[in-house]
């Protein structure tokens, strides 16, 4: 019984290093593949940085994406414009239902952001994503879909910033 409680104490001390695990955990070699801004009528949103362990970025192989604002932003509005350039992209209307599900994981996975605040999406192929909050993982979402429509946001060739996606992608 007494090994039991041990063992069970054991596990349960492991969950804070699991949840406080870091975006590079997921993706060990990776290596700065390019970098650029957000720009909105002149104001500076957010520095992004993309990792991945191949450059130039293959196609199905893990990167990070991480976004450094420097603007206060509501969660709720990163979400909706998320979303709008989903659906842009998407080219065609989603379903209430999977809209329904990709707004609930990312109302999740996103926090009302602060000037210095971090988030980095971690694209895991064929299985989902992750996304962390200033290093610490905030919400996983296993759709594979969804992390592919996601991401399309900024690297899909008809991304709304092309000059941000050429950075990224380390093609200047």
């Amino acid at each position: 019984m007494n090994i039991r409680r041990v063992v069970l104490a054991s596990l349960l001390s492991l969950i804070p290093l699991i949840a406080a695990a870091s975006w590079r955990e997921a993706v060990p070699q990776a290596r700065l593949i390019g970098e650029g801004q957000l720009r909105f009528f002149g104001l500076r949103i957010y520095d992004a940085r993309l990792w991945s362990e191949a450059a130039p970025l293959q196609p199905r192989t893990p990167f990070a994406l991480e976004l450094t604002y420097h603007r206060s932003i509501s969660r709720d509005d990163l979400v909706r414009t998320s979303l709008e350039e989903i659906q842009r992209l998407s080219g065609e209307p989603l379903e209430a239902e999977q809209l329904r599900r990709w707004r609930a994981d990312m109302q999740q996975a996103f926090v009302d952001v602060e000037a210095g605040d971090r988030i980095t999406g971690v694209f895991l192929p064929g299985r989902g994503c992750r996304f962390y909050v200033n290093d610490r993982l905030q919400h996983e979402v296993a759709d594979a879909t969804f992390a592919d429509a996601f991401f399309a946001i900024w690297l899909d060739p008809r991304s709304r910033d092309q000059k941000l996606r050429r950075h990224l992608l380390g093609q200047r």
